[in-house]
């Protein structure tokens, strides 16, 4: 599914499935708790983009990342997984909630992040993970956008 968000490098994004990542090579990751953005880059010219569009009556945000995001670096992704539960509310009076865990490793280490979303149970709870192929190549390497 193509959509189109605005964003710097004026892309076409293309929603992918989390298991997109699987044997892929991380080049860099970028990690933003403050705007609940992640960006992993890898060595096949892609970006993937780690976030929740907010729409109105919810909350999705990373709760906790477990692990050294440096251990996904320059060696194939052996396993990405989410896995979704509805248990354990961090509040009594939430009335819709959903943990969502990206279980991410390598031959390096182990990640997993873990975001949360609580909602009225109308808004989605989900975090997106959207592609789009970096910006420019010089002398066949990739050339930086940050």
């Amino acid at each position: 599914m193509d959509i189109n968000l605005q964003s710097e490098y004026s892309h076409k994004y293309t929603s992918v499935a989390f298991e997109d990542l699987l044997n892929k090579v991380i080049t860099e990751v970028h990690v933003d708790k403050y705007t609940d953005y992640i960006i992993f880059e890898t060595n096949d010219g892609f970006r993937y983009e780690m976030y929740h569009s907010q729409d109105y009556c919810e909350s999705v945000y990373i709760e906790s990342i477990v692990g050294d995001v440096n251990d996904l670096l320059n060696t194939p992704i052996l396993r990405a997984e989410e896995v979704e539960s509805n248990d354990n509310p961090l509040s009594k009076d939430e009335e819709s909630f959903t943990w969502t865990f990206y279980k991410l490793a390598t031959i390096k280490g182990y990640v997993d992040i873990r975001w949360y979303g609580v909602s009225n149970g109308y808004y989605p709870e989900s975090v997106d993970l959207y592609r789009n192929k970096v910006k420019g190549e010089i002398n066949g390497n990739l050339a930086s956008n940050a």
